[in-house]
């Protein structure tokens, strides 16, 4: 249950010619699909909010940043641990509710607390908020579990839909309202939105399929003696860490490198989702056209482009043409692995404990706070030098996986 499996959290796989299940269609159904709009409504929230606080102004306190970004992190993590346990005691109704009004609490105290001069009273709000996203998550993917099963292309499709929209919709309330309103009121307002799904989801029934079948710890430390797994996982690390470096740091980065208004930032970051949820739709057209092999290849290296024009840019054109080439070049890579990994490793779910694939997630979820004790000691630019960094080990890590495939025949 973390998010690049839930995304960028839920990814946008081929779509299949399977006939949707009538329980996908079902209204709990439809109503499960969309609350990964809000899932990637409260995974993307922290970047867009940065610049409404304050942080890209003189004295940068980098290290703060740094310490949210954590702190949403390990509220995933003791998610994915209070996930089963809950749902067992108390039913995956109680679980969707449940996450969706701790969701709207925890941004409702940010909001009170917004106005305090210490950070850490934005981390025990922002570690709620974590737990809370990372709950939804779980149970999302519990709730659709069955429709996945029948028909797990086009389940994630409309899955990854949602999500994306959901974060494009964070950075936009966030960026239009910027000098409309203070930083309590647009919080206020952001709370509004898991508050209606407490309603939505109170309302609904759901019943939580037995769990599959889910590698143990055991075979977690198997998949540490197969190679493949390794450069999977590596590979796993290093893109997730990419895709949520960018999200969560764009716009602070083009405040204090580049020099634009916090609302030119903010509506970057909307063109990078615009374009990495575009990319993955048309990503989908063209899967059975093209070589898989050679839109890796081309999405990495657009991806590449991207991070070198944002690297060097300074001026608002650059700024946005390199988060577009990031966003359009990242979005096909993760499908199209999470696609080889199902297709090398039957155990792997995109929402579930799957053994050194969870780990390389886990990892991936700190590199956007790893960035925030980085940029403090070496400065801002080192928001996208490490993600340039990151995008070229994945160029590296492509090849080795073709050339292992084909030595060991799989």
């Amino acid at each position: 249950g973390i998010p690049n499996s839930a995304g960028p959290g839920v990814t946008i796989g081929p779509v299949s010619s399977v006939p949707v299940p009538a329980e996908f269609a079902s209204t709990a159904g439809g109503k499960a699909l969309a609350g990964f709009l809000l899932s990637g409504f409260l995974l993307a929230l922290l970047g867009a909010i940065l610049p409404a606080w304050g942080y890209h102004r003189d004295p940068p306190d980098f290290v703060a940043v740094g310490n949210y970004f954590l702190s949403v992190a390990v509220g995933i993590v003791v998610a994915a641990v209070l996930a089963r346990p809950i749902i067992v005691r108390r039913g995956l109704t109680f679980l969707l509710t449940f996450s969706c009004a701790l969701s709207s609490v925890a941004l409702a105290y940010l909001a009170v607390v917004s106005a305090l001069l210490s950070s850490w009273w934005r981390v025990g709000g922002l570690l709620t908020l974590g737990i809370g996203a990372g709950l939804l998550n779980m149970a999302l993917f519990y709730a659709i579990s069955r429709s996945y099963q029948t028909d797990a292309a086009r389940t994630v499709n409309q899955g990854g839909i949602w999500y994306g929209l959901g974060c494009l919709l964070a950075t936009l309330l966030v960026g239009g309202t910027f000098y409309a309103y203070d930083v309590p009121t647009i919080l206020i307002l952001m709370a509004v939105v898991p508050g209606l799904f407490a309603g939505l989801y109170y309302k609904s029934s759901y019943q939580a399929p037995p769990p599959g079948t889910h590698p143990t710890l055991r075979q977690a430390f198997q998949d540490f003696r197969s190679i493949g797994a390794i450069l999977f996982a590596l590979l796993l690390f290093f893109q997730f860490g990419n895709e949520w470096s960018i999200a969560g740091w764009l716009p602070l980065f083009l405040i204090r490198r580049v020099g634009l208004s916090p609302k030119a930032a903010l509506f970057d970051l909307a063109l990078y989702w615009t374009f990495l949820l575009g990319g993955r739709l048309g990503a989908v057209q063209i899967l059975h056209r093209v070589s898989h092999a050679r839109l890796l290849m081309g999405s990495v290296a657009a991806a590449l482009f991207g991070c070198l024009i944002l690297f060097f840019t300074d001026n608002p054109f650059g700024a946005a043409t390199g988060a577009m080439f990031v966003g359009g070049g990242y979005a096909s890579i993760y499908p199209l692995v999470a696609e080889a990994i199902g297709r090398r490793f039957a155990y792997y779910h995109p929402g579930f404990f799957n053994g050194i694939f969870s780990l390389a997630l886990v990892g991936g979820l700190l590199a956007p706070a790893t960035l925030g004790y980085a940029a403090s000691a070496l400065g801002v630019g080192v928001v996208v030098g490490i993600p340039l960094v990151g995008t070229c080990l994945v160029m590296i890590l492509i090849p080795l996986i073709w050339l292992e495939a084909k030595v060991t025949g799989r």
